[in-house]
């Protein structure tokens, strides 16, 4: 799921480098957290947050795959 997230995030950026995901696993749930560079924030977020409403979605269905719950945050 991290490495889904990171590839997404680094097709989106105009600065690929600069992208990086950690993952904090508390036992029920993992936490994603996405860091980009401050000029692609926008193009991560999106117009509304539709696109990271998006990859929260894409986040839902591999979390249920997995039969886990998967939560992320955009730092």
């Amino acid at each position: 799921m991290r490495e889904m997230i990171e590839y997404i995030a680094r097709a989106l950026a105009s600065n690929p480098d600069a992208v990086s995901v950690t993952e904090e696993d508390d036992g029920e749930r993992i936490f994603l957290h996405l860091s980009v560079d401050d000029q692609d924030k926008g193009k991560v977020i999106g117009r509304d947050g539709r696109v990271a409403q998006s990859m929260r979605s894409l986040l839902r269905v591999a979390a249920v795959k997995a039969d886990t719950r998967v939560s992320l945050e955009i730092d």
